[in-house]
């Protein structure tokens, strides 16, 4: 049998021909990109705003400047992502990551300062294959 895997990544970015379907966490999508042009222009194939951090948790990652700013953050994040839909989501993903290939990602340049960070940690910990950064 074949391994699948998760693959994160930066929107926008070039495609690797392993990643498959691209799925895009973020809670708005790319300005002034026409919606018929997000897949060709390598931004997402399918928008998938409910593992994406809510606005003011979004506005605190941004601001974070301090390891202890980030990690505010990130136990923020992880707290949005236990409630029950974000839960089933992440499960549901880890199962896929079993028989597909896709990828997942966000527009922030350093993966280190993003929430597809703390997000390929959730992903990992629902038992998901996911692919070293």
């Amino acid at each position: 049998m074949l391994s699948m895997s998760i693959s994160i990544v930066r929107l926008g970015s070039p495609r690797r021909p392993e990643e498959g379907l691209r799925l895009g966490t973020v809670r708005r999508p790319p300005r002034g990109v026409p919606r018929a042009e997000f897949a060709t222009q390598d931004w997402y194939d399918v928008w998938f705003p409910n593992l994406a951090p809510s606005p003011d948790t979004v506005k605190r990652g941004l601001a974070a400047k301090t390891p202890a700013a980030w990690a505010s953050f990130a136990k923020r994040y992880r707290a949005e992502m236990k409630k029950g839909p974000a839960q089933h989501d992440l499960a549901l993903l880890a199962a896929l990551s079993k028989s597909a290939d896709f990828s997942m990602g966000c527009y922030c340049a350093e993966e280190s300062r993003c929430h597809r960070s703390v997000l390929r940690q959730l992903l990992l910990e629902a038992g998901a294959e996911v692919l070293p950064g």
